[in-house]
Formats: C-alpha cells, structure tokens, sequence
C-alpha cells in the first residue's frame, strides 16, 4: 500500500517539539492522529506497517527522522520512502509545498498558507478552541492528498519527456 504522509510540529527541532498530527492517506483514506487524542506509537506503527511506498515531501529530511526520534520502535525503513521535493527539483519546480502546489495549479480551500499558521492553530486548540484542531486537521488533509496530486502530475510529465 502506498502511504502519503504529512506531519504537523510545534516547532522544527525534533528534541523540543512535539508532534502534533500524522497525516496519512491511502489514495482511499485519509488517516490522522492527533497528540494527546490517538497520537502513540502503536496506533501509528499499526498504519506505517502496512506501507510498502511512503511519499512526503521533504520527508527524508524532516518528517521520517522528526517520526523516527519521537516514535523509536517503528520501523520507518521496511518501505521504500519517495520524498517529491527532490522529484519536483528534477523539473525545476523549487520552494515549498505550498509554492509548488500553486505552480502546478493545486488549490486549497482551507486559507492556511504555512507551516507557522498550523503551530498557531495547535496553539489555540490547547487553549480550547476545537475549531482550531479542525482548521489544523484541514490544512494537514490538503497536504496529504495534495502529495498525491502532485505525484501524478510529475508522473504525467515523466511521461511526456520519454
């Protein structure tokens, strides 16, 4: 099964930040654990078990290890990780997600542009706002089905240069 995978942090270094939701999703499903709710090793190890392809974006630098550090016993390297930012350089598409998103005509609805955005969201949802986690929760679900797109896309475009 292929996996499209999506993290949200309170912040990028992975000994003082926390995880805050894994969003993955299947092509079928979008699956998302959030800290403090259903957010532990064993749920998330029960879904990345069943990977045979996971696909990030910027991943291998940051989503897999930051994952890795917080969640030691899952085994991150049984499937074959494909990270898109790397991919997306190959075509001269370069800056971030959402950047890249836009150049290749991908739109979002949720109006959350950035990655700042999301660790303001978190930070109002301990506070006690659930409309926060649900903003958050749609933000990483764009992310998530967005990697998809956008993998078909380049695979289209592979195509088209051979």
């Amino acid at each position: 099964m292929k996996q499209y995978i999506d993290i949200e942090t309170t912040g990028l270094s992975r000994e003082r930040n926390s995880v805050t939701v894994v969003g993955i999703y299947t092509g079928d499903e979008v699956i998302q654990f959030v800290n403090g709710i259903d957010l532990t090793e064993d749920n998330l190890n029960d879904v990345i078990k069943k990977a045979k392809d996971m696909v990030t974006f910027n991943g291998k630098r940051f989503d897999i290890p930051f994952l890795a550090h917080k969640f030691p016993n899952i085994d991150f390297k049984s499937a074959e990780h494909h990270d898109l930012m790397y991919t997306c350089r190959k075509h001269n598409l370069t800056g971030g997600l959402k950047k890249i998103e836009n150049m290749l005509g991908i739109s979002r609805d949720s109006g959350i542009s950035d990655g700042r955005e999301a660790v303001r969201l978190w930070r109002r949802y301990q506070r006690g706002c659930n409309n926060s986690l649900n903003k958050l929760l749609e933000y990483n679900k764009e992310d998530i089905v967005n990697l998809y797109h956008i993998e078909k896309i380049l695979e289209e475009k592979e195509k088209e240069n051979n």
